[in-house]
């Protein structure tokens, strides 16, 4: 990882009457443009973001997502799906008077990433994946139905606590509704055990710091809605949509190179291995050392390899 930086611009963009995101801009100003889309969705980007890129060569441009982070409002699920966040990725690179830029995302960052560069291949330079997630029925179920409850029992204990036994057949239905109760206390107590789950299985060694990240009420509440709101509504795009042979076809010449933890469960490597099925020219890695998360050691260096090799293309 390169050393932490601070931005050379900041600033706010009105994407529609309700949404405001914010956005950054580090590294070099006249470098090869590069965009950051964070996880979750709802998880918002962090200052340790900055760091996967070399900033002598790279101008890097982070934003929170609709609801998510610094933008606002807050937690907001109005106006908030996928083609929207698609369509404030456009208004980002006009706005900053970009032609072409890198886009790089893991987890909910790489299904953005490939609805943004199928939606836009002209204006993607290469395409830099970790934790491939394309949001099928079978990878929700894998996480949060039953699949990743074998491999965490006494996490996964916590996760169902506040759902009634009689109501766990569809936990990310049940969910839903406490998230979206009248009452705060109920709400809060669901997104924080939402985020809990996630945060307790997301490193081959569970972080300490991860956890109390999910102890953030205000954190909790929007990456807690906000990730439920889009898989209770399949990522508003039908199922498989991104690995359709149409849709790979628009993307082909882009050069990608995909990282994925070996041993990650919450967006487990049969999904990237599926990409790379659909799609022969991906340069697919397994870190064999790894899960899910970008900061794990084996992940963390082979990303910013991939970086360094695609900052010289135009």
């Amino acid at each position: 990882m390169y050393p932490e930086i601070e931005p050379f611009e900041t600033g706010r963009l009105q994407v529609s009457d309700l949404h405001n995101l914010y956005y950054e801009v580090s590294g070099n100003k006249s470098g090869k443009p590069v965009v950051f889309l964070h996880g979750g969705p709802g998880g918002g980007t962090s200052p340790k973001d900055r760091t996967f890129f070399n900033p002598e060569k790279y101008k890097i441009i982070l934003f929170d997502q609709r609801g998510s982070g610094q933008s606002t409002p807050s937690a907001s699920l109005e106006e908030n799906t996928t083609w929207d966040l698609v369509k404030d990725i456009e208004k980002i690179r006009e706005h900053l008077k970009i032609d072409k830029w890198h886009v790089f995302g893991g987890s909910w960052g790489s299904t953005l990433s490939l609805a943004y560069a199928e939606a836009h291949p002209d204006r993607v330079i290469s395409l830099t994946l970790r934790g491939i997630f394309t949001l099928r029925k079978s990878e929700l179920d894998f996480f949060y139905q039953n699949g990743a409850s074998h491999l965490f029992p006494e996490a996964w204990e916590e996760y169902i606590a506040p759902i009634p036994e009689a109501e766990r057949r569809d936990m990310v239905l049940a969910y839903h509704a406490q998230l979206n109760s009248a009452d705060e206390e109920t709400r809060l107590k669901a997104a924080r055990a939402w985020s809990k789950w996630e945060m307790a299985t997301s490193r081959l060694f569970v972080s300490a710091e991860d956890i109390k990240k999910a102890e953030a009420d205000d954190w909790a509440n929007a990456f807690a809605r906000i990730e439920n709101h889009y898989f209770v509504n399949e990522g508003f795009m039908r199922q498989g949509q991104l690995l359709d042979p149409q849709e790979i076809e628009k993307i082909r010449h882009i050069p990608c190179r995909v990282i994925q933890g070996r041993y990650d469960v919450v967006c487990p490597a049969t999904t990237a291995y599926a990409l790379k099925k659909a799609w022969p020219e991906v340069d697919l890695t397994f870190v064999p050392d790894a899960g899910h998360s970008a900061r794990e050691p084996g992940t963390s260096k082979l990303l910013v390899e991939a970086m360094d090799k695609f900052s010289d293309l135009q």
